[in-house]
């Protein structure tokens, strides 16, 4: 286990939450009241649709959490519908997490930069302190110090540790005896939330595998990457079912707009999950030919190994590549102002042709140069 044993004293999930949510009852909208009839008068909807609502699926509240999309979501990531939680998109859980376990001022957020920044956004709106036990950057690539990590949390008061995996931007991805071995390090006095927005592109299974062993374990995942339904906005939570209960309770009262709910139904038929799994190998392949490709450029530093649909690369003179990719028409993600990439680009894997923009636009300016 990596070294890790559990020393801390055990608890129930429910005692991490903030002592004045636990049982709190939320809001009970229209939709959660179990009521049966043909006439629906008790929301205060329009008696008829929208003219451009053809399909008349908006002029009714939807499900706050759709049963349809609940049970595909679940099978996909072999949990039960009790133990997820649908939002919007990933930011969504992040936030409400924050709030639920963070008494502000008090309860702190462990993290380790260079990662996605919505983590410290929430934990600021909370007044949560953040602890931040940055990545070391190494010969296998950036990688957490998960030992650091526990110590950081334990000493510090923390309520969540994130732990990004694969980790965005730097793509390193987390064994799962590695996971398990931090979550016992931080059982009974924090939840370990392992983002798993990029899990499907990754050689490693996802923690969701650990939650019967790990009960202060949450795993986020997303549509909105390998299932290419951004827009959609369809994340979820999955955690111990009593937790889950709680941050229900203080989600908003529809958060899945019923458009949303039934693309992503389609979205998650077979037809459409065969054809998602063709494209996440397509995907993988492709992340192979542009590591090697790209560091055979001149001007690139290094080449970090990924396990996300991204490549982080450093860069002799990562301005002026930024700036040649742009002139070209091909836009990629800027780290700079990140800690740690003062020179480094993060370009998302896009299909054959767009990748050979890439190479073609780095080749053409170091050929300039």
């Amino acid at each position: 286990m990596n070294g890790f044993a559990s020393n801390a004293p055990s608890a129930g999930v429910l005692e991490l939450v903030r002592p004045d949510l636990r049982g709190f009852g939320g809001y009970k909208s229209a939709r959660t009241e179990a009521l049966r009839g043909d006439v629906w008068l008790n929301a205060n909807e329009s008696a008829w649709a929208n003219p451009a609502d053809a399909d008349a699926v908006c002029r009714r509240y939807p499900e706050p959490q759709p049963a349809a999309l609940r049970a595909a979501l679940a099978e996909l990531y072999g949990c039960t519908p009790e133990q997820l939680l649908i939002g919007r998109g990933s930011d969504e859980a992040i936030d409400l997490l924050v709030r639920v376990l963070c008494v502000p001022g008090r309860d702190a957020v462990v993290i380790s930069t260079p990662v996605f920044g919505m983590y410290a956004v929430s934990a600021r709106l909370q007044d949560a302190p953040l602890i931040d036990v940055p990545l070391r950057d190494t010969a296998q690539g950036f990688l957490p110090d998960l030992a650091a990590l526990a110590d950081a949390a334990l000493a510090g008061a923390a309520k969540l540790v994130f732990l990004c995996s694969p980790t965005n931007p730097t793509g390193h991805a987390c064994a799962l005896d590695e996971i398990a071995g931090l979550a016992g390090r931080l059982a009974g006095r924090a939840l370990l939330v392992v983002d798993e927005a990029y899990v499907e592109f990754s050689d490693v299974p996802s923690a969701t595998a650990l939650l019967a062993r790990c009960p202060n374990l949450v795993v986020l995942r997303t549509l909105s990457k390998a299932h290419a339904l951004a827009a959609a906005r369809i994340g979820v939570a999955i955690a111990a079912p009593e937790l889950i209960a709680v941050l229900r309770a203080c989600q908003a009262p529809y958060p899945i707009p019923a458009p949303c709910a039934e693309l992503a139904l389609a979205g998650l038929a077979p037809a459409a999950l065969a054809q998602t799994r063709q494209r996440v190998e397509r995907i993988r392949e492709e992340r192979s030919r542009m590591h090697e490709a790209l560091e055979g450029l001149p001007g690139v530093r290094r080449v970090y190994p990924s396990q996300g649909n991204y490549l982080l690369v450093r860069f002799d003179d990562a301005d002026r590549a930024f700036a040649t990719l742009l002139s070209t028409g091909v836009v990629v993600r800027d780290q700079r102002a990140a800690p740690q990439l003062g020179d480094a680009l993060r370009i998302s894997i896009g299909n054959p042709e767009q990748n050979e923009r890439v190479l073609s636009a780095l080749a053409v300016r170091e050929a300039a140069a």
